[in-house]
Parts: C-alpha cells; structure tokens; sequence
C-alpha cells in the first residue's frame, strides 16, 4: 500500500510526503489565492506521466540493449476551461534520446509497450484525454565501448 500525507501551510499551499520521506510543495497561482511557491496539482500529474512512461521506456531500451545516453521527456498539455473539473483534454509526450545506433523501432516499440501495458499513470487516464507520443533520436559521436579505449 501506497501512502502519502499532505499538510495545509495556509492560503492555498500545501506540502506533502511519502513514507520515504520525499517532499513536494504545491501551490495555486497568485490570482487564485496562491503564491506560486510550489507546483500546482494537476502540473504533478504531467510530472508522474513523463515519470511513468519514461522509466518504462528505458528499461525496455536496456533489455533491448540500446546505446541511449541522454533521455529528456518534454510534455504539454491542454486544460478545459469551460467546465469543472478542468481535466487535461490533450496531453503531447516529446521524447528525445540521444545514443548511439538507437534503432527507431525499438523507441516506437517502447513508447507503445508503455502507453498500452506498463505506465500505471497513463492507465487511469479516462477517454476524454487523449494522449500523443512523438520522439526524435540524437546520435551521439561514438559508441560507449569506443570511449572507454
């Protein structure tokens, strides 16, 4: 059992904690009583999401023994704004690897294995937010092996 405990700070700030002890402040913005001093809530959910898909996508990059050496996710995301909740309705995944002879289709077999079995996160997205994945690979100068002579 996951656990976490969440302290009010006063205005709209809020800290919480796991068992472990890790740490996240939140906070809403200035024109909604807040002072900006922490992540909002739902920017969270893009942290846990890029989070999720990105462990899953490197560890099946490991298996297939693929020479990645950098890994940046960027994610956007559009907010409803006419109704409550104020869900994200589009959320766009940018994965960039950079390696060396990172093949294309392990990256798309990985994001696909992720996005329809592993990441958790994605999974208790509802229909009414679609999800897009793009990637692009940046080769690096020379293999791992090849840098350690």
């Amino acid at each position: 059992m996951d656990r976490t405990t969440v302290r009010w700070n006063g205005a709209r700030q809020f800290v919480a904690w796991d068992a472990a002890g890790h740490g996240v402040v939140m906070d809403a913005k200035a024109e909604y009583k807040g002072e900006g001093s922490g992540a909002r809530p739902l920017e969270l959910f893009l942290y846990a999401i890029a989070g999720c898909t990105g462990m899953d996508v490197i560890s099946i990059l490991e298996k297939k023994r693929q020479d990645v050496r950098g890994f940046e996710l960027l994610v956007e995301a559009d907010q409803r704004s006419e109704e409550f909740p104020k869900i994200y309705t589009e959320i766009r995944i940018h994965f960039v690897l950079t390696g060396f002879g990172i093949k294309e289709t392990a990256v798309a077999r990985a994001i696909e294995l992720s996005e329809e079995k592993y990441c958790s996160v994605r999974g208790m997205l509802g229909p009414q937010t679609n999800v897009t994945t793009t990637f692009e690979i940046r080769e690096s100068p020379a293999p791992a092996a090849q840098e350690a002579s």
